[in-house]
């Protein structure tokens, strides 16, 4: 099941959980008439609706500062703690239609004791999965571990994208040693800007679940925070692979370079030695072909193949000087 786009209203889905891992999907109307006494309460909206703009901003009950993290268009990974709360921008691997896997989505978050509010613009897989377990009865139990449960996802994702990195940039280390073509620099240039723009925002990310795992946080328990140090472990293993990756295209391109240079530099020499041959059955040639009386050999009938058999002389000795020289 595809994380829909948000309706009217700007909500892209709202969970009341149970405790148990499952959930039940509530409307809007229901969102007003919440009570923390119902159980934890998970909103999802599309915050470039101005629906979801004015909810927020209005009827959250969150602090301004909150509201505008959540509806700010251009963000890099981070958490702060605000009183009792958290405040989170976390990036995923953007898996859509048409997309590349290192434009990354962003995802928006304020997380408490009682409910979580995530925005987002365009949809993250990694959302779509935990509403999907939670349909299924086999989901996160409360917000902090929706919470871990994302992070989890995030980074499950990260690994598979840095995975297809590694075998991307082997196949090409292997087409280099089989055959340097100038088509493969278009190929690791790719790979390498897809790296970088990768560890742009994991790096970042790596260092916002540092800080979330010191937090004190109340509802965040040891078993919780244990979990995401976890999470960072792995994210720290996939920043250092990705390093990996670009400096093995770094160094793939710098051998298809030289590669591509030799056979310039062998094609260059050829050119080279070619003319060398004929430079001077050229001056002779030229110069006897000038339209002037006192042309020796014009009256004897043997002179061109004479002439001929002089070149021919020529083009040996210098083949012969040549090889002398060990010039090829």
């Amino acid at each position: 099941m595809s994380e829909k786009k948000g309706n009217r209203d700007g909500l892209i889905h709202a969970y009341l959980l149970d405790g148990a891992g499952g959930a039940r999907r509530l409307d809007m109307a229901d969102i007003e008439s919440w009570t923390p006494e119902q159980g934890d309460l998970w909103l999802h909206l599309d915050y470039t609706n101005e629906a979801a703009q004015r909810w927020i901003r209005k009827k959250a009950g969150l602090k301004k500062l909150v509201a505008g993290a959540l509806l700010t268009e251009e963000t890099r990974p981070r958490a702060t703690a605000i009183g009792d709360g958290l405040l989170l921008a976390l990036r995923g691997i953007n898996l859509n239609p048409g997309a590349e896997p290192d434009d990354m989505v962003a995802v928006r978050l304020w997380v408490d004791n009682e409910r979580i509010i995530s925005t987002r613009d365009r949809a993250l897989f990694s959302i779509r999965d935990i509403a999907e377990q939670l349909d299924a009865g086999t989901g996160p139990v409360d917000t902090a571990d929706i919470l871990v449960t994302l992070a989890d996802r995030l980074v499950w994702r990260v690994g598979e994208t840095v995975d297809h990195c590694e075998d991307r940039v082997a196949d090409l280390e292997e087409q280099v040693l089989d055959e340097a073509c100038s088509s493969l620099r278009f190929d690791l240039a790719n790979l390498r800007r897809q790296t970088i723009s990768l560890r742009r925002y994991l790096a970042p990310q790596r260092d916002a679940f540092n800080k979330l795992i010191t937090e004190k946080l109340d509802w965040l328990d040891d078993d919780g925070r244990l979990r995401l140090r976890e999470v960072s472990d792995r994210l720290i293993r996939h920043i250092e692979d990705l390093d990996a990756v670009r400096e093995r295209a770094a160094v793939t391109q710098e051998e298809l370079l030289s590669r591509l240079s030799d056979q310039m530099n062998t094609r260059m020499y050829v050119l080279s030695v070619v003319a060398a041959i004929f430079l001077p059955l050229g001056f002779l040639t030229g110069l006897l072909g000038i339209n002037v009386g006192g042309i020796p050999g014009t009256e004897n009938p043997w002179a061109f193949l004479l002439f001929v058999l002089f070149l021919v002389c020529i083009v040996v000795a210098q083949i012969l000087l040549f090889r002398h020289k060990k010039w090829f």
